[in-house]
């Protein structure tokens, strides 16, 4: 271990230990090339494993890394000094070439990814081979955005659990892939669809809802983990959704609103909440101590004209938490009040302890969002502490649409689009990845469509305007970009930050770097054949500690195509 990564660990105990008070020790953050596991054995996925993943070196048990959806991987064999030496050690082409957004979940040397259009492979983490391979019988409706993407699945006890587009939860054997139980989570006839992966907490599986570009009433929901059945049920749309009339964003800027014109509508159409959207399309983060869950809640529906939705449109564009046992509302904070920009929520918040303004350090919940800036938050009561400095061009906020189109900057892609971050808590740093795409935003009268897309017109990229990517490094406690690197394309699919000193991710030309986590410095890099738009996870087993991604592209940005899983280590 070398005292970069020494450094990192201390630090992270000791954030961890101040911040959320989980149960950590330093044996399990430096065991790093043990073949076996740190917490059981293994047989099946234990809550005790789940809460304590952060400090797991051998497994990566979350979509987003653990509970706190911190994306950090303590491990440090790979590190600045030797992340030159990454080689590919297997690549595995899967049976579906279209885009992946997978996080690959591995459970002491077992790896499960999954494909568009709900494929689940169980693959042997040291040497690629399959295992299993589940295809899912989609029903005869599917309606979705975005692609026919999925985000991977989630393990607990000896089951994994995937979301569909058809709608439903599916369990599944973890050791044979079989199908146990499923559950029929929305009714897609009416636009809803699952791409996110489930949360599994406490016997509870908790998963929520896409379809805000479809007329759909967000919402959340938790499962019995054995048997399927629908403890509770959250709506991210209340049925009193007019909120406080707000004329400014989260960060003070007027956004030209109409108030008086809303408030006439109100009367006349009444609350717009059955079909406002706000669907969750990411997981959660678990406060293990004070039992509530975050997640954020997307644009309201349609997308672009709000005539018919007058009021703020609780809870669309917001930080939400509820109580993990009943689903009752604990706290909401709203960034944007009645959206007509769909520059929604979907980035996973990401629970830390961070600084007050008065310096004090309390448990905070950070947010990304498609505006471009990161939200820092107090955990108890949702208040925004601070908001960070912009990461992309921000012009001409918040113009209204137009028939003819208005041009504003960021575009509706972001910012942040639904691309994980991740963070380093030893140097108080948040990594993001993000898109410049310039656009002009169209309005049109749309009345609902029964189910079918429903944008109210259209945002439209400019393609003559040069459009490109970032990767940002952001002191959380202070708001201030430490260090940021432009990339050829906009960036979409996710970033992982490594006990090594070094940050992973992949852009849509097929390139997957690893960067200096406190300069930015580019030290290494390889070149897919299709676009790296998935969140890398890592991992160790027989001793060598690997890095792993999805490279198949992405629909919403129409990057190449793929069907590949690629895993490096470093060469001996």
């Amino acid at each position: 271990m070398d005292s970069i990564q020494l450094k990192r660990i201390t630090a992270l105990i000791v954030s961890l230990f101040g911040g959320f008070g989980l149960l950590f020790y330093l044996g399990a953050a430096t065991s790093e090339t043990d073949s076996g596991t740190l917490y059981g054995d293994m047989q099946t996925v234990s809550q005790d494993m789940l809460d304590q993943a952060a400090g797991d070196s051998n497994n990566f048990l979350h979509t987003n890394g653990n509970y706190n959806q911190t994306r950090y991987y303590p491990a440090g064999q790979i590190n600045r000094g030797n992340v030159h030496k990454l080689q590919r050690a297997w690549v595995f082409k899967t049976e579906v070439k279209e885009s992946m957004e997978t996080s690959p979940i591995i459970v002491n040397g077992m790896m499960y990814v999954t494909t568009s259009f709900n494929h689940v492979y169980a693959l042997d983490a040291e040497t690629g081979k399959e295992k299993w391979h589940y295809k899912h019988s989609m029903g005869p409706i599917t309606t979705y955005c975005c692609g026919p993407n999925n985000r991977g699945v989630f393990p607990y006890g000896n089951m994994v659990y995937m979301g569909t587009l058809d709608a439903k939860l599916v369990a599944l054997d973890a050791k044979s892939g079989s199908k146990v139980w499923e559950a029929q989570v929305g009714d897609p006839e009416l636009g809803y669809s699952e791409t996110m992966a489930p949360t599994a907490v406490d016997g509870k599986i908790l998963i929520g809802t896409n379809g805000g570009e479809y007329g759909i009433r967000g919402f959340v929901k938790a499962y019995d983990a054995a048997t399927g059945k629908l403890l509770w049920h959250f709506h991210s749309i209340p049925e009193n959704s007019v909120g406080v009339w707000a004329e400014n964003d989260a960060t003070g800027l007027y956004m030209h609103r109409d108030i008086a014109a809303e408030k006439t509508a109100l009367q006349k159409l009444g609350d717009p909440y059955k079909t406002l959207g706000g669907g969750v399309w990411q997981n959660m983060a678990i406060d293990r101590d004070n039992g509530r869950v975050y997640f954020v809640a997307g644009n309201p529906s349609p997308d672009l004209y709000g005539a018919i939705r007058p009021g703020d449109n609780l809870y669309t564009n917001s930080l939400v938490s509820i109580d993990l046992n009943t689903g009752e509302k604990r706290c909401h904070f709203q960034y944007i009040a009645h959206d007509v920009w769909d520059l929604d929520a979907v980035s996973p918040p990401i629970l830390v302890s961070v600084k007050d303004n008065d310096g004090n350090t309390v448990k905070g919940v950070l947010h990304g969002g498609k505006t471009g800036y990161v939200y820092v938050h107090r955990a108890s009561d949702c208040s925004l502490i601070r908001f960070s400095e912009p990461m992309v061009v921000q012009e001409n906020r918040w113009v209204l649409p137009t028939k003819d189109g208005a041009r504003m900057l960021p575009g509706a892609n972001g910012g942040v689009e639904w691309s994980p971050m991740a963070t380093d808590p030893s140097q108080s740093m948040v990594y993001a990845i993000n898109l410049h795409q310039p656009m002009t935003y169209h309005v049109e009268e749309t009345p609902y469509p029964g189910g079918k897309l429903w944008l109210g017109d259209a945002f439209k990229v400019i393609a003559s305007e040069e459009q490109y990517g970032n990767v940002t490094a952001i002191d959380y406690n202070t708001g201030k970009i430490k260090w940021q690197v432009k990339t050829q394309q906009p960036m979409i699919g996710g970033i992982l930050a490594t006990g090594g000193g070094i940050v992973f991710t992949g852009e849509g030309n097929g390139l997957f770097k690893a960067y200096n986590s406190t300069t930015g410095e580019l030290l290494w890099q390889d070149k897919a054949a299709a676009g790296v738009n998935a969140p890398p996870s890592s991992y160790n087993v027989g001793g060598n500690q690997y890095i792993v991604v999805a490279a198949g592209g992405n629909v919403q940005l129409n990057y190449t195509r793929g069907n590949e899983i690629i895993a490096y280590k470093l060469a001996k």
